[in-house]
Parts: C-alpha cells; sequence; structure tokens
C-alpha cells in the first residue's frame, strides 16, 4: 500500500487500473467499522470484479483502521475529517470526480462527502446501510465499551459481541475502535438528503439488522433507487453477487 497525510494523518491506500479498457470513470470505495480495505473490497472480489469493468478502484484504509494511522482521541474521528480524508485522497490522486461506494460506516463517510463536496461525487452507492442512516447517531450504543472489554465473553448483547469478534479477526487496534467508535457517532438530519443530487443506490440485505429499513430513507434522496439482497445479513451481504450485479448496472445507466 501507498500512503499519504490527510491534514497530518497518514491515511493507506491502494490504486487499481482497470483490467479492460479504461472508462474514465474511478470509483473510490469506503469500508466499514473495525474493517479494512482489503477484508471489505479484495477478499470479497469488488476490486476484481469492477476493474474487470474498465473502472480504476481506489481503495483506503479509514483512519484508526487497517495500515492508517490510529488515534486514540475520539474528536479526531468525527465523520467530516473522515469524509474529509475521501477527498484528500482524491486530490491526492488528481481526481476530481469519482463514484463513491461505502459499506455501513463508509456509506456514512461516502454521505457526508456527498453533502460536503457534491462536486466530488459522480454517484453514490449505500451498502449496508438503510434507515439508521437518519434514525440514530450511528455506530450501536455500547460498541466502544465492546471494544474495550477484557474478554469477549464478558460482552452479552450479541450484535456487540459480533463486532467484537470481527475486530478480533481483523486484528483491529481495539483501543483506536473504541475512539472511533465515540467519535463517527453524528445523526444525518434527513432534511439535509435532499440536497444530494447524484444519483443514488441503496443495497441492504434483507436479513440486516444493523442497517435500518433502506426503502424509507430512499425518499429523502432525490434520485435514489433500493436493491434487497435476499437472505442476507449485515456481514454476508457485502459480498453477494447480487449486490454486485446491481452496482454494474447502476454504473451502467447512471448519467
Amino acid at each position: 500500500m501507498e500512503t499519504f497525510l490527510s491534514d497530518g494523518v497518514e491515511i493507506a491506500y491502494v490504486d487499481f487500473e482497470p483490467l479492460t479498457e479504461d472508462r474514465g470513470e474511478p470509483i473510490v470505495l469506503v469500508h466499514g467499522f473495525a474493517s479494512t480495505h482489503a477484508v471489505n473490497w479484495l477478499f470479497t472480489q469488488w476490486v476484481k470484479t469492477l476493474t474487470e469493468d474498465g473502472r480504476r478502484v481506489i481503495v483506503l484504509d479509514n483512519r484508526g483502521h487497517g495500515r492508517s494511522a490510529k488515534l486514540y482521541d475520539p474528536a479526531q474521528y468525527s465523520l467530516d475529517l473522515m469524509a474529509a480524508d475521501v477527498a484528500n485522497l482524491l486530490d491526492h490522486l488528481s481526481i476530481p470526480r469519482a463514484d463513491v461506494m461505502g459499506y455501513s460506516l463508509g456509506g456514512r463517510i461516502g454521505t457526508l462527502l456527498a453533502l460536503k463536496a457534491p462536486e466530488r461525487v459522480r454517484s453514490l452507492i449505500l451498502g449496508g446501510i438503510g434507515e439508521n442512516l437518519i434514525e440514530n447517531s450511528g455506530l450501536q450504543r455500547g460498541l466502544a465499551e465492546a471494544m474495550e472489554a477484557e474478554r469477549i465473553e464478558d460482552i452479552e448483547d450479541s450484535t456487540l459481541k459480533i463486532f467484537r469478534g470481527f475486530a478480533e479477526a481483523t486484528r483491529s487496534d481495539l483501543a483506536a475502535l473504541a475512539a472511533c467508535a465515540r467519535g463517527a457517532r453524528k445523526a444525518i438530519q434527513p432534511e439535509l438528503l435532499a440536497r444530494i443530487a447524484a444519483p443514488v443506490l441503496i443495497c441492504v440485505g434483507t436479513r440486516d439488522d444493523v442497517a435500518g429499513d433502506p426503502h424509507p430513507l430512499a425518499e429523502f434522496f432525490p434520485n435514489a433507487r433500493v436493491v434487497d439482497i435476499p437472505g442476507r445479513d449485515h456481514n454476508r451481504a457485502v459480498g453477494d453477487r447480487i449486490y454486485k450485479q446491481a452496482v454494474l448496472e447502476f454504473l451502467d445507466t447512471r448519467p
């Protein structure tokens, strides 16, 4: 991976060239909480799928994750700062405008980018994020404490236990994740979504209890549609073929 400084914070990224004729339509992928660029996008074959479709694909490790800088002050994990990391990466690579796909927390980051810098976002793809984008402040309550628990067995909530197990599986810095869980909590006012003129695709598993129902969320965007991913929960929807096919069709037909 390569690195660059985003307002002084080291961010790791990979810039993949298209494997077929270049469409000239770059896409940046933003992973979810406790994940990495590899877990979210490489192991699930997303990079392969998109580069074979003629797209330049940029992936990054969010601050506090993967090979990017680990920070321990919750104030360093505001969604505004994390969205700015993506914009700064586009600047670093001299990319004026890109499609943006974010999964879960990455969807929140992508939404903030579309609000703060709409000229940078050609289209917005939200995976694993539904009405919880606007109904609460994001990451589940108790998540920071779950990261700080001495043992995973001490965590009673089943969803929090799954997140902790995932964080351990990705060999994450648990203290950095706890700070992120506290700092990235921000409710997005639904009326703000009307400002996002870019086409929006929302893809959520029908068994995803983390994201919330995606259908009410779509009503707040001027130009959005929803694709249900049958039988998939929050973790298993990521690499689903229906999700991938929906994204490829969306990218082929959006302006």
